[in-house]
């Protein structure tokens, strides 16, 4: 197949038709390359994995339940390598292109995911976030993009990257798809409604004015439905936030990979490289301090997050960096972001990335956050407020 988009990986491409009169047929749909399909090969976004790991004999639990529901398969896209960037510039493959932002990056790892779909060669893409990695290109991309509730969808035949943050996502360029896939993975839960939303002020404030401007005529639009209130969540700033779930999240990666790293001395890209040998160095220590962390945030967010509550916050502290940004420049740019994503990481919650804003003519997400398990009621109000696109 043609890629100019460079969304998929290379060589042939599974084409597998979904159970005739499903809820998605008629919809195509690509899965990122850690999720496995029967028959091909499966790199994680590099060559040293697929080398050194079997091609699988059955499908991914979240790919069999998109074609149980009738929805087709139609490629699998490119990822940053075992999902640990959220740039999506590729050392082995490249880089997905951002048509909604030309001449920068499409975010990662759910790169090729995010890039099929806002360029139209699917009309959904499968995803994985641990600390971002939907999120991050749907607000870049100007895409919607979902965060699922930690264990909400099964992450059988997923390649991990930290498995007590890893969860299933997904990617549309409408609301009402978004819902329709929701229903087609998630299980049917009994949460209420979303009837109130609060403004995180910390949120708002790390992304920046220029950001808060951007989302400014989506959040009006937003405060005539459903009028909002506001609130800090951590008055000393969330860069503690971030920094535990960062080690958490490095040392679940390293116990997760580091004996295939170490045996197998994998060709890594930069940046990757870098995590890897950092979290290699982690110790148990600081992993029990920062689970003491992340247990005073769950208290707080607990307490956020009744039935019926949405948290609002920018998805990303600004628009897509610009391609070949420098390494220390864009590393900054990934450590704001993530201080951003880590609450709901650090809280297993379900978050959705809406594409209501423009910056310099480059999209912006505007997220809400839900409770546990809320995941339904999260996606039925975006559809609900059927706020414009940007």
């Amino acid at each position: 197949m043609t890629d100019p988009l460079n969304a998929f990986t290379p060589g042939p491409q599974p084409h597998i038709a979904g159970v005739p009169g499903g809820a998605l047929s008629g919809i195509t749909f690509a899965a990122k390359d850690l999720f496995d399909v029967a028959g091909f090969a499966t790199a994680a976004g590099n060559p040293d994995w697929a080398r050194t790991h079997p091609v699988p004999t059955r499908h991914a639990a979240a790919v069999a339940a998109m074609l149980d529901a009738g929805a087709t398969l139609s490629g699998k896209t490119h990822t940053d390598e075992l999902a640990f960037s959220l740039n999506g510039e590729n050392a082995h493959y490249g880089t997905p292109v951002n048509t909604r932002a030309p001449g920068r990056i499409p975010g990662g790892s759910s790169s090729g995911s995010a890039s099929a779909v806002a360029g139209g060669a699917v009309d959904t893409a499968l995803g994985t976030d641990t600390g971002g990695s939907v999120r991050v290109p749907a607000s870049y991309c100007g895409l919607f993009g979902i965060r699922t509730t930690h264990g909400a969808v099964p992450v059988g035949g997923l390649v991990p990257l930290a498995p007590r943050f890893d969860v299933v996502g997904w990617f549309t360029r409408e609301a009402g798809l978004l819902a329709r896939v929701g229903r087609a993975l998630l299980p049917e839960a009994a949460a209420a409604p979303i009837t109130r939303l609060v403004r995180l002020e910390d949120a708002f404030d790390l992304a920046g004015e220029e950001v808060g401007g951007g989302l400014a005529p989506a959040l009006a639009m937003l405060a005539e439905q459903l009028p909002f209130e506001s609130t800090r969540l951590a008055p000393d700033g969330l860069s503690d936030w971030f920094g535990h779930f960062r080690v958490l999240q490095g040392r679940d990666a390293w116990r997760t990979h580091g004996e295939w790293v170490t045996a197998v001395e994998p060709a890594f890209g930069p940046g990757v490289r870098e995590r890897f040998a950092w979290a290699s160095g982690l110790t148990e220590e600081a992993e029990q301090a920062a689970e003491a962390g992340r247990n005073a945030a769950l208290r707080v967010l607990d307490a956020a997050l009744p039935p019926g509550t949405a948290l609002l916050l920018p998805t990303a502290p600004g628009i897509a960096p610009r391609l070949a940004t420098p390494a220390a420049e864009l590393e900054a740019f990934r450590t704001r972001a993530m201080t951003l994503t880590c609450i709901a990481g650090l809280g297993g919650l379900p978050q959705v990335s809406m594409p209501l804003g423009l910056l310099d003519g480059c999209p912006i997400g505007l997220s809400v956050i839900g409770p546990r398990g809320a995941d339904l009621a999260l996606v039925d109000a975006v559809v609900g407020w059927g706020l414009p696109l940007a």
